[in-house]
């Protein structure tokens, strides 16, 4: 919606499904493929701690149970970062132009190493709006989500030309 009314478009709901006639519309969804293999991969390291909270005392009272949370942690982070640096630009690029994966993921990537203390400060507006959502019930995120991603299209036509 930010994109159309930016171009002075009609912004009313009647036109929700026409996003089905962007020609970048096959490059987004393998974008969104390719991001949902990088959660299945981190949902098995997920499953790990789960599994080891289990064992909760010989976690918190060994070092190898240290280890394993230090290490359970940073693999969380790295796929954050992973995911966050791929698509902080990528995905309102593909909206906006035609253009392939490739393109917007290197762009997206370069945004991230121009811009990074802007751009995890971004991640971390990301991921406390989204845990506000998650608290009530997910119905939070009917408000949350909408505005995330409007702010989101902002920020993307202030850092790509």
């Amino acid at each position: 919606m930010g994109r159309c009314r930016q171009l002075g478009l009609d912004t009313s709901w009647k036109h929700l499904f026409d996003l089905r006639r962007l020609p970048s519309l096959p490059p987004i969804f393998a974008l969104g493929l390719m991001l949902n293999d990088l959660r299945l991969l981190a949902g098995s390291g997920r499953l790990a701690l789960r599994v080891a909270l289990w064992f909760l005392t010989q976690i918190f009272t060994t070092s190898q149970g240290w280890i394993l949370i230090i290490l359970g942690e940073a693999t969380g982070l790295a796929f954050a970062v992973t995911v966050l640096s791929i698509s902080v630009v990528s995905f309102p690029m593909l909206l906006d132009r035609n253009l392939g994966i490739a393109v917007a993921v290197h762009t997206s990537i370069s945004t991230v190493l121009a811009n990074p203390l802007t751009v995890a400060l971004w991640g971390l507006i990301v991921t406390a709006s989204l845990m506000i959502g998650y608290l009530f019930a997910f119905v939070g995120l009917a408000f949350v989500v909408p505005v995330l991603a409007h702010a989101s299209w902002h920020r993307y036509r202030r850092v790509v030309q």
